[in-house]
């Protein structure tokens, strides 16, 4: 089975482009919403980030996401400390994923995860990396316009992201998503169809 893995900078439409390669029938392995349930009640990594952050990021007893993000994000030390307890348990996670996957006869699976070739390299377990690209000013626009941030918030999380340009050299696939979504899905089928002929 073929690993290929999906990067972008927030606002960039990478789950857009998720959603669409699971409609061509490639299963997406979301490492966000598995970032989410490690730290859950009972998750892998819940009570290590509960130590390593305190009540502080708790709510009624359990990690409020809010409060975490808020207490990591313009934070360069607790964002690198938050890492290292939940990116373990996140990578165990996708890969018991990708083996289920490959033992049900799939042919390649998509892994859509904002952390991949954050050194500007291409992760050695992976087949083949898509990175979504789009400028930041636009980036910005669609975080405040579309998804209703505050304009502070995203700035400081655009901050703290690594430069999605900096990952173009070690993609095998660049999506330049600045035109309409039917661009963004036309530019996917053509991936996808790829994947699936390799």
């Amino acid at each position: 089975m073929r690993i290929i893995g999906l990067t972008g900078g927030a606002g960039s439409g990478k789950s857009a482009a998720a959603k669409r390669f699971a409609e061509r029938g490639i299963p997406v392995i979301d490492a966000d919403k598995i970032g989410h349930e490690v730290i859950g009640p009972g998750g892998a990594a819940e009570q290590a980030v509960m130590a390593a952050f305190g009540e502080a990021v708790a709510t009624s007893g359990t990690i409020d996401r809010e409060k975490l993000a808020a207490a990591v994000f313009g934070d360069a030390a607790a964002l690198r400390q938050l890492n290292a307890l939940v990116h373990p348990a996140i990578a165990r996670e996708v890969m018991a994923r990708c083996r289920a996957l490959a033992e049900a006869g799939h042919a390649a699976v998509v892994i859509d995860a904002a952390l991949l070739a954050e050194r500007g390299e291409r992760e050695p377990w992976l087949d083949g990396l898509i990175v979504v690209d789009c400028p930041r000013a636009e980036r910005l626009r669609r975080l405040v316009e579309l998804r209703g941030m505050a304009r502070e918030d995203v700035e400081r999380r655009l901050n703290m992201q690594t430069p999605p340009e900096s990952k173009l050299a070690a993609a095998d696939w660049v999506i330049e998503n600045t035109g309409t979504r039917a661009d963004l899905y036309a530019r996917v089928d053509d991936i996808a169809k790829a994947i699936m002929e390799a």
